[in-house]
């Protein structure tokens, strides 16, 4: 192992540590970093204590500290150790230790001091995980305020160096490693938008197969597309060992996907992103890669984080095209076209942005600050993120309305998971059930374990039954979680609870209920809908709660959820259960109605006719309801009336705002909105200041009073506006014509005349004009009509009045 290139650069990385405390180590992939930096360091003066060397995945880690013990002729356990979440081998010898970075990071918050620890080194920092930003974070803080002495040193084969120096400080050394570099062909297959991705990739596979010398691995973006790729190359190479390498892997199956065949011959490894870093596959040469990444992302309206494929980035891709050069030239095939490669991403958006923030904020609060600013960071969390993560944690009870951490939000925090799952088995723990609260958490984090399906009650059946490796590792640390959980909280012996309960006593949101016959659509209590495979045990269940869905928040698709039945809703969560009087309109009876409702959040358990409704409540709806159709409910002449005048006060702005004033003393005792027109008129005039009252008459008055001493509703509504409709008998002596509104604002009010019989004759705004104009054509086919009544050659001249002749001069 001494021709490593990363050989080449130790001494300068030695010598930077011991001085200056802090360094960047950039070295491409195959240099040696992962397994070389550790061991390198622990003769160092500095050095009298543990060197922690935090890795992303559980397979890595274990894979790192199995090939430095292998370096060195030992046992994993002995001067090399590790700790995952499912398997630890560690010892009073052990020197260096390989964790993930969510074991780190619960380390230091339970021990900031890191006694004992010398260094602590980021591997495969360029991944940005979040669990890799906060011990960054954490670690650099607990180096600047108690630990002067404490290492720190971030490595990787892509980041930006100088950023991360600058994250450590002015003195942080960047060291870079060139690395050994080895031939590699890129040949691009293009895509085949139509084509399945497992039919793409197993025909892919097939021509490196046949066209390549050499292991193959192929990088596909799930656990369900390497099933179906495996299945698809078993039928075409019976003879030839096909080998799934994911986090689901049982351990043996991991180190046989990362070491060559025993024999010799040529396998091919089926893998997702996992490969793309830390991990050297011995004896590959050839990558094909599907260009497909599957990501987490946090939906804050829906409160779930789901899986999301997504093309993969530049830097994503490079890694990937690079396991096939570390030990010898090699050939990467890639599914997509060369012209379109620079269109991806050039890299992959760190968690940080995308990521479920609540476990970031308690455990910041944990450490003592409820602003994530005042830490270092590469890329600050999204205050958008961080305020839903407060929010989800004072709904837990978790955080005080200042962002504090509570004494319940503590113990929350002293347990390795999220605060949803942490809570969960502490709710267990209370009713001396810790175990099984944690055994039904788990399942929602460990896929396949206890096989496939949405049931986790029936997983958790499998589970019990299974003696794999895998099952045994997850029993031994849901048994951990439970006394630690048992430490906390002291039980009570109760009847044992479904556990379920306890699921749902930490995700009250999520409790739902059937809402249709083939159980496809549920209903939570949070008010968000979520889809169900009709085909699942679950289906025929009334109620459930959610341990994981995926989609958006619209629709979501339930992956994870244990049934209840509404006995345990009504005793174990009735604490959750209102009782309320719900107002509101019925659409079909135009009426407001109120009706008593128990309801769970969104979910309504019960309903029927209230009453004794709040009297007040029905004329808040009903006066809302009025805003909402305020033109409709108004006099339409009062409306144009104030339009035509300018008096804000009758706008349908102010008249919505005020409605207060004018309409709600309409509504007292009332169910609908059939309003008496004369009453609204006046309670909307009453409204009125004297100034906007005397405007309104004068600019707009409502009548029109003709010589004759008849009186006539002015029309300001009409394209028209303003008109009045008037008997042109009554007109007789007017020689000047009306107008409307004062000053220079007057309008002509337009006349539209009518015969006896109140058929219209002619419409004018010029009535002297009308009179001596075509008035003569009238008074002729009207003498004719209506021979009964006057039609004069000088209307103006006349005394005005609706008579028949014979009454007039009587």
């Amino acid at each position: 192992m001494s021709d490593l290139p990363i050989h080449d650069v130790l001494p300068d990385l030695r010598a930077a540590l011991s001085a200056k405390g802090a360094a960047v180590l950039i070295a491409p992939p195959g240099a040696g970093k992962t397994t070389a930096v550790a061991p390198a360091l622990l003769d160092d003066d500095w050095c009298s204590g543990q060197i922690i060397l935090t890795s992303p995945r559980r397979v890595a880690a274990r894979a790192a500290a199995e090939r430095m013990a292998e370096i060195l002729g030992e046992k994993p356990g002995e001067t090399v150790g590790y700790v995952t979440r499912l398997d630890s081998k560690q010892s009073a010898k052990t020197r260096v230790l390989v964790v993930t970075e969510a074991i780190f990071v619960n380390r230091i918050l339970d021990d900031p001091e890191l006694e004992g620890v010398s260094a602590v080194l980021f591997d495969e920092a360029h991944e940005r995980h979040l669990d890799s930003d906060l011990g960054l974070a954490l670690a650099l803080e607990s180096r600047a305020v108690l630990r002067e002495d404490l290492r720190v040193l971030v490595m990787s084969a892509t980041i930006d160096g100088a950023r991360f120096a600058n994250l450590l400080g002015e003195d942080a050394a960047v060291i870079e490693s060139e690395g050994r570099a080895y031939p590699l062909d890129i040949r691009w297959l293009g895509a085949s938008p139509d084509a399945r991705i497992e039919d793409a990739m197993a025909s892919a596979v097939m021509q490196a197969w046949r066209e390549e010398q050499g292991d193959i691995l192929a990088f596909l973006p799930g656990v369900g597309e390497i099933e179906r790729t495996r299945e698809r190359l078993e039928a075409r190479l019976p003879d030839v060992s096909v080998l799934p390498l994911h986090g689901q892997v049982q351990p043996a199956g991991q180190r046989a996907a990362i070491r060559r065949d025993p024999e010799g011959r040529r396998r091919i490894v089926l893998a997702t992103a996992l490969a793309e870093t830390s991990l050297t596959l011995d004896g590959v040469s050839v990558v094909v890669d599907s260009g497909l990444a599957r990501m987490a992302e946090f939906d804050r309206a829906a409160g779930t984080t789901h899986l999301v494929t997504h093309r993969a980035s530049q830097a994503s891709s490079a890694q990937r095209a690079g396991r096939a050069a570390r030990q010898g030239p090699g050939v990467a095939y890639r599914l997509w076209e060369e012209h379109g490669h620079a269109g991806r991403p050039a890299f992959t958006p760190p968690e940080i942005e995308t990521a479920d923030l609540a476990p970031l904020v308690l455990s910041l609060a944990k450490w003592g600050t409820n602003d994530p600013a005042s830490l270092p960071w590469i890329d600050p969390p999204p205050q958008a993120s961080v305020a839903a993560a407060r929010h989800a944690l004072r709904s837990l009870g978790a955080l005080d309305e200042d962002g504090r951490i509570t004494p319940w939000g503590s113990k929350i925090a002293s347990l390795p998971m999220d605060p949803v799952s942490g809570a969960a088995v502490l709710f267990g723990a209370k009713s001396g059930q810790a175990l099984d609260a944690a055994k039904l958490v788990l399942l929602t984090q460990e896929r396949g374990l206890g096989g496939r399906g949405e049931d986790l009650l029936q997983r958790l059946d499998r589970w019990n039954g299974d003696r794999s490796a895998r099952a045994e590792a997850s029993r031994k640390l849901a048994t951990r979680w439970a006394k630690a959980a048992d430490r906390l909280i002291s039980g009570t012996n109760e009847d044992a609870i479904n556990p379920a309960v306890f699921l749902a006593f930490a995700r009250p949101d999520f409790v739902a209920k059937r809402r249709d016959a083939s159980g496809e659509q549920w209903l939570s209590a949070g008010g968000r809908g979520f889809q169900l495979d009709p085909a699942s045990s679950l289906a025929r269940a009334e109620w459930i709660v959610i341990g994981d869905a995926q989609g958006q928040a619209k629709g979501a698709r339930i992956t994870a959820a244990a049934e209840l039945t509404s006995q345990e809703i009504e005793k174990h969560l009735h604490y959750l259960i209102e009782k309320r009087s719900i107002v509101r309109w019925n659409n079909s009876e135009n009426r407001v109605e109120a009706r008593l409702e128990r309801r769970l959040g969104a979910i309504t358990l019960a309903s029927g006719p209230d009453p004794d409704p709040d009297s007040q409540a029905l004329v808040d709806k009903l006066k809302d309801k009025a805003r909402e159709n305020m033109v409709d409910i108004l006099p339409k002449g009062l409306l144009a009336r104030g339009t035509f005048s300018s008096v804000e006060a009758l706008s349908l702005d102010h008249l919505s705002d005020t409605a207060e004033v004018w309409l709600a003393p309409l509504l007292e005792g009332r169910r609908d909105l059939n309003l008496a027109k004369g009453k609204l008129v006046d309670a909307v005039l009453n409204q009125l200041e004297w100034g906007d009252r005397e405007k309104l008459d004068k600019e707009a008055p409502r009548e029109f009073t003709s010589p004759a001493g008849t009186r006539h509703a002015i029309d300001y509504g009409g394209d028209d506006a303003p008109s009045v409709e008037v008997r042109v008998q009554a007109l007789f002596g007017l020689d000047s014509h009306p107008m409307i509104g004062q000053g220079k604002a007057a309008s002509p009010l337009l006349l539209k005349l009518t015969s006896p019989a109140g058929r219209p004759i002619q419409s004018t705004r010029d009535l002297p004009g009308f009179w001596r104009g075509s008035w003569a054509d009238v008074k002729k086919d009207m003498k004719g009509r209506y021979p009964k009544h006057r039609w004069p050659d000088e209307p103006w001249a006349e005394k005005p009045s609706l008579k028949t002749k014979n009454a007039f001069r009587q």
